[in-house]
């Protein structure tokens, strides 16, 4: 498995990296030590987490996914083979249950880190990522953007001092964004350069076949600065496999459990869908493979974060890394998306 180097950081993270949002309600405790023993003998070397996970969050569950991988680490020992990342909510998702007055301010990012360290039972986090801007802003599906003269928001020198305190603190290492617009991450940068403050190492948003938003404002970011990209939602909800093609719904997946997964859903998708199957079928190839291969290969892409729910999707997820890309490939997704301009936001 190739190891890339975050800029600004000695992080070194596998080209897959592992998503583990169904660990504590898809997945049993179990299952979770089975994928994480899995992943790890193919080489991957990042967990991603959340403090709100497993999704959907709920107040009974909240905190579950961090606790299994805190139990995995202390039964296998194996702490310092891993990259650690995980994240912290900001107000005005779908869990503001997690503390009261959230915000991204100094209180809430204490908080919220000692709860992360505590579940996962380490001394220091290794990536701690702010998981969604606290601003009136177009993210989680949103294209278009709406100014509001009112609007709650903590501003992000302050989040950024918050988060040095935690660096100096010993608690995290480095600090990432997540689902962060072009400005936002600019913001990032630029006041952390102006103050001397940490500089974000990674961006972790959306991107795949039927979302490549990424490309029009944050691809370049990503690049030249660099802030390069841990992409998540690379198969869309498990779309891009065809699995739900037909309007097909498979018995405990994601979207037949899940009513609120429709982010990858309607007819502009399943054209599209419809079209790259087709497309898969044409190379003989895996649908599942193909997608997650077309994100690995994107120059701004460091990490593709894969997630499943049985071992056999996993090993599917794991055999990408060995498909050879090509220009016949890449020729054919391009044609693709150019038919099929931004079939999900």
């Amino acid at each position: 498995m190739q190891l890339n180097r975050l800029p600004h950081s000695e992080l070194r993270v596998s080209a897959l990296g592992l998503g583990t949002m169904t660990f504590g309600e898809q997945n049993s405790a179990a299952e979770a030590f089975e994928q994480m023993d899995r992943a790890h003998g193919a080489g991957i070397n990042l967990l991603d987490a959340a403090e709100m996970y497993p999704v959907p969050p709920r107040p009974e569950t909240q905190g579950a996914t961090e606790t299994i991988i805190g139990d995995y680490l202390r039964q296998r020992g194996n702490r310092h083979q891993w990259v650690v990342a995980t994240k912290v909510a900001a107000p005005g998702g779908p869990c503001d249950y997690l503390r009261p007055d959230m915000a991204l301010d100094r209180r809430n990012l204490f908080a919220a880190c000692d709860a992360s360290l505590s579940r996962l039972g380490i001394e220091c986090i290794d990536l701690y990522q702010v998981h969604w801007p606290h601003r009136r802003t177009n993210f989680f599906g949103q294209l278009g953007y709406e100014a509001s003269e009112k609007e709650s928001m903590t501003p992000i020198l302050e989040t950024l001092s918050a988060l040095d305190d935690l660096v100096r603190a010993g608690k995290i290492r480095h600090i990432g964004l997540s689902n962060e617009t072009p400005w936002g991450a600019m913001q990032y940068l630029h006041l952390a350069d102006k103050h001397d403050l940490p500089r974000a190492v990674s961006i972790q948003n959306p991107y795949n076949l039927l979302n490549r938003s990424f490309e029009v404002g944050l691809a370049e970011i990503a690049q030249r600065e660099p802030l390069p990209l841990l992409a998540y939602s690379p198969m869309a909800f498990g779309v891009l496999s065809g699995k739900y093609a037909g309007g097909t719904r498979p018995e405990g997946a994601r979207l037949t459990r899940f009513e609120r997964f429709k982010r990858y859903a309607g007819p502009a998708a399943d054209a599209a869908v419809e079209d790259f199957l087709a497309l898969a079928n044409r190379f003989g190839l895996s649908p599942a493979q193909l997608a997650l291969a077309f994100v690995r290969t994107r120059p701004f892409c460091a990490s593709t974060l894969i997630g499943a729910t049985t071992l056999a999707q996993l090993e599917q997820n794991l055999a990408s890394v060995d498909l050879a890309w090509n220009d016949e490939l890449e020729q054919a997704l391009q044609a693709l998306g150019d038919t099929h301009r931004y079939p999900c936001p």
